[in-house]
């Protein structure tokens, strides 16, 4: 199973879906999400190789939805969603 401390041996590699919308309207760059990923309050694991991390900003929770591939070390960023 993926731990938050695993994120270091991985590459990030967003999606343009999620450059496009989330990433740009959320003002993150790589180094940003690095970051989130390793202080998110929970990671689920929601599907074979699907997972949703959890964090707050500015008062809103926030979450990213990422695929793990194993075979080539990267952690593919779907796409956002934020709360209230």
């Amino acid at each position: 199973m993926f731990k938050q401390g695993d994120i270091k041996n991985y590459k990030i590699r967003p999606t343009k879906h999620f450059v496009l919308g989330w990433m740009k309207k959320w003002g993150l760059d790589e180094q940003q999400i690095i970051k989130l990923l390793e202080n998110s309050q929970k990671i689920d694991k929601v599907g074979k190789y699907k997972y949703e991390a959890y964090y707050k900003s500015k008062g809103k929770s926030k979450k990213l939805i990422f695929v793990l591939d194993e075979d080539y070390k990267e952690i593919i960023i779907i796409t956002g969603a934020e709360g209230k």
